[in-house]
């Protein structure tokens, strides 16, 4: 029988926590990088990786637990990605994403900036999105704990989230902490029902079986609750028998559904969208922000912490300090939620979204309101087509600009200051891009004002606006 193998271990005491979560410890001229500590421990981590001037480790056990370590309430952390951050006091979670903004940029981007504000803190660690997408699979992914209950477990079968790292492996949930009580009996029905029918999850690396996804949207002030079924073409009467029982018995069972969804895909790819079809309900349901009313369908951007989100906007509207006369840009706009709530506030607002689904349901968004000053385009704001297109417009006052996590394209950053705005109110999800933009910009405009917002508690992730001010 081979011998398992032995690691390394070392005796640590953390330091503090860096980007992307993991606690940072120093020894004998090291960097060591630590998963599953906080700051003030002191524990044993078992070296994963070793780099010529740091080590990636692991805890292996705590010998002294920090002030700030905290038990977790999710039985399956430590095994699920998705809330690394829950052994860590809610409170130095807030403190240390204002510490990584303000390192992304004076360490980083090395740019002197204006006042930097403590982070808005979210009104609950828990229970806070509106969206959750879980995943089925052929290929289950065991717990330490399930593995240490010796239990003979089904290992074909999965309903749950991914195992970090593996894209075909899915951890079996039963309860995640993230969204409401009603998804999460959701979630455990429709697993029962699957088992009940022996319909099969899809399989990754075959590229076959039925069911692939579990989507669960609730919105915060109508209540409205949608679920999407994303499934592969049936094939086989098990999968018609679920189809049957997602149509009628599971409808019937949930008065809180205001709309189901079966979406259909024969795509290889393990995306959460395909050809919807109504099943019951309108198709969509409805969300309020800052007294904007929108209509959010099965696969639409909406952002994913609704009552964060508003205080988020909120901010970046005192930011711009909007006039009654001013002329507004909203670059990156998707379906307008920034666009739409700063219109009663502006003359004018442009927005420019790259994906043709998005300006569509902003448009949408705008009659449903009866807004009428803010015209949306579909076009790729790095490309000369839509730089031609806003400059034949009225210059504008301020720009807003939310980018993915990558940041803007340098075409990007390059013609802003060519538009003339006095002011840019930066909305970014990731502080790193946002600094080195911010950076790129710095001679033409000084960062005023910083905000982070917490989104995300129990992860690593923080959303941040700057106000950057033409010099």
């Amino acid at each position: 029988m081979a011998r398992s193998k032995v690691r390394e271990t070392v005796e640590l005491t953390i330091e503090s926590i860096g980007f992307e979560g993991k606690a940072v410890a120093r020894r004998d001229g090291l960097v060591y990088f630590v998963q599953g500590a906080v700051p003030g421990d002191r524990v044993v981590a078992e070296l994963r990786k070793k780099k010529r001037r740091h080590r990636e480790a692991v805890v292996s056990h705590v010998l002294e637990a920090s002030e700030h370590r905290r038990d977790p309430a999710c039985s399956y952390f430590g095994d699920c990605g998705g809330c690394r951050w829950q052994h860590l006091d809610y409170a130095e979670q807030v403190a240390w994403k204002k510490r990584h903004v303000q390192d992304a940029f004076q360490r980083l981007a090395k740019i002197e900036f204006g006042e930097l504000h403590p982070t808005v803190a979210a009104s609950s660690p828990f229970w806070y999105r509106n969206k959750m997408e879980f995943s089925f699979a052929a290929s289950r992914w065991l717990t330490q704990a399930e593995i240490a209950s010796g239990l003979d477990l089904p290992k074909d079968f999965a309903l749950g989230l991914h195992a970090p790292g593996r894209f075909d492996k899915v951890i079996d949930i039963e309860k995640c902490w993230l969204q409401s009580e009603l998804s999460n009996r959701i979630l455990n029905s429709v697993r029962a029902a699957a088992l009940q029918y022996h319909t099969s999850p899809y399989n990754t690396r075959s590229q076959s079986g039925f069911l692939r996804n579990l989507v669960v949207r609730h919105a915060i002030a109508t209540k409205e609750t949608m679920v999407i079924l994303v499934t592969s073409p049936s094939q086989s009467d098990a999968d018609e028998n679920l189809r049957r029982w997602f149509a009628t018995q599971f409808v019937a069972d949930f008065p809180e559904l205001t709309t189901a969804i079966h979406a259909v895909t024969d795509s290889k790819a393990t995306i959460a969208v395909g050809e919807p079809e109504i099943i019951y309900g309108p198709g969509y349901i409805s969300e309020t922000l800052l007294g904007v009313s929108f209509r959010i369908s099965p696969f639409s951007f909406f952002q994913t912490n609704t009552l964060q989100a508003e205080r988020l906007f909120s901010i970046a509207i005192e930011f711009a300090g909007l006039s009654a006369d001013d002329k507004v840009w909203d670059l990156y706009c998707g379906a307008g939620s920034i666009a739409l709530s700063v219109a009663r506030n502006a003359a004018e607002v442009i927005g420019i979204e790259l994906s043709e689904s998005a300006i569509a349901d902003a448009r949408a968004n705008a009659e449903r309101n009866g807004i009428s000053n803010v015209r949306f385009v579909s076009a790729d704001v790095k490309n000369a087509a839509a730089s031609s297109l806003l400059a034949d417009a009225q210059r504008p006052d301020i720009i807003f600009v939310d980018p993915p996590r990558a940041g803007m394209h340098p075409d990007v950053v390059k013609r802003l200051p060519d538009f003339g705005a006095a002011k840019i109110v930066y909305i970014s999800c990731n502080p790193t891009t946002q600094a080195r933009d911010c950076a790129l910009l710095d001679s033409h405009y000084r960062v005023q004002r910083i905000q982070p917002v917490d989104m995300f508690p129990n992860t690593y992730h923080i959303e941040s606006v700057a106000l950057l001010e033409r010099r």
